[in-house]
């Protein structure tokens, strides 16, 4: 495929090229007028709340609030896999309309007599189908241990061949200490250790830490470091209380994280400490989380939120360290040196940005644009592997009312 008359395409973090781009695939996208910039890559989502956004008594509480209400909704529309496939295929929907090309889905809900390979395999189709890349994370939230852990396995077993195309990706994860014991952290992480699979949990917002110190004496960080969670194969999402001692542990840990900036900010939960943690080491990527906290997967939205309350807890960042946290550093904390990159080795995933329209008009710097200017914006090809799966601001091979329609008729609303 070649990518034609882009007004820059970044390449790398601070390096552009002009002119056709050649990827593997067939055909030629025109992109007059347009920045070129690798796939998204969202490395913190929870795909099932895209069926449960804007609920009643989820905005602006506690999370000791919000998650028995979460808790009450997927109890009674019934977590199973048809539930799952389809908040799915609207979450990678939504986030490849946005220019999100690979996700991370941390699933954290298993009612009691689940078919939680179903689930997974429903997770899986529903994001292979639209051309998205996928990240199923086999999560925990107050599951038996024992149980968490064969669900693991179950799972692996049956996805793990599929993986072999870089479409799909296993991982495990804990919701976090919180809500999980030592045990379920240690037998999920031996799950990880025999199978070659990435670890990622949520640490140290409000709940996090004060549940560690009520029920523990001790901080978040200190127990996944006795629980043997905080190695370079670990990512933590959140890290909104983090210290200046605990930031230095994690970059000599070499831990990665992952800043939800669209999250924790509207809920009030806290704001990481970004600049801080790039300054001393700690690769960052930027997630989502899910639809009921963040009612929406744009990405690149978020990219804008993280540089705009960067300031708040330190030094202000910078437009372009921000969309290399929404690519590259999102990547980092995957594994996967493919992604978030449009340099040699990479899997050939890129967003095309039209750049020409009013709201870009006077901006001198069309790749700092993409996050000052226009706060709503979405790109107008994307590729994902070679494959165009969105064309001229649509779906190629699905109508997403059509998306839309299936999930209302299964919620009810």
């Amino acid at each position: 495929m070649i990518i034609r008359d882009a007004v820059a395409v970044l390449m790398e973090p601070g390096v552009e090229a002009s002119g056709d781009l050649e990827v593997p695939g067939d055909g030629t996208l025109d992109a007059s007028g347009c920045v070129v910039t690798p796939g998204l890559v969202n490395a913190h989502h929870h795909l099932l709340q895209s069926a449960f956004r804007t609920l009643p008594g989820t905005r602006g509480v506690p999370m000791s609030h919000w998650l028995p209400t979460m808790a009450a909704a997927y109890a009674e529309a019934g977590v199973d896999p048809e539930l799952a496939g389809l908040a799915a295929s609207v979450g990678v929907a939504e986030g490849l309309l946005c220019g999100v090309t690979t996700v991370a889905d941390h699933h954290l809900t298993w009612p009691a007599g689940a078919d939680s390979v179903g689930i997974a395999t429903a997770v899986a189709d529903a994001a292979l189908a639209l051309g998205g890349r996928l990240v199923f994370v086999r999560g925990a939230a107050r599951d038996d241990p024992q149980e968490a852990a064969a669900s693991a396995e179950a799972i692996v077993a049956a996805l793990l061949p599929r993986t072999h195309d870089g479409m799909l990706q296993l991982a495990v994860g804990p919701a976090g200490v919180h809500s999980d014991s030592r045990e379920t952290f240690e037998l999920l992480g031996e799950v990880a250790a025999r199978h070659g699979l990435r670890r990622r949990t949520q640490s140290n917002e409000q709940v996090d830490v004060a549940i560690a110190l009520e029920r523990y004496g001790k901080r978040p960080l200190d127990l996944l470091a006795e629980w043997g969670w905080l190695d370079p194969d670990v990512t933590l999402a959140h890290l909104c209380d983090v210290t200046p001692d605990e930031i230095a542990r994690l970059a000599r840990a070499g831990v990665t994280a992952t800043h939800a900036p669209g999250c924790d900010v509207p809920m009030g939960w806290g704001v990481a400490p970004v600049a801080a943690l790039r300054d001393a080491g700690v690769p960052v990527g930027l997630g989502t989380s899910g639809g009921g906290s963040n009612d929406a997967g744009h990405l690149l939205a978020d990219a804008r939120l993280a540089m705009q309350v960067s300031a708040l807890v330190g030094a202000q960042l910078p437009a372009r360290d921000v969309l290399a946290m929404a690519t590259r550093g999102s990547a980092q904390g995957l594994g996967r040196d493919d992604l978030g990159h449009l340099g040699t080795g990479s899997a050939g995933d890129l967003c095309v940005w039209d750049v020409t329209g009013v709201a870009d008009a006077g901006v001198a710097d069309p790749i700092a644009g993409l996050l000052w200017a226009s706060p709503g914006r979405r790109p107008k090809h994307v590729v994902v592997g070679g494959r165009v799966v969105v064309r001229d601001y649509a779906l190629v091979d699905v109508d997403e009312r059509e998306l839309a329609a299936r999930l209302r008729e299964r919620v009810g609303r």
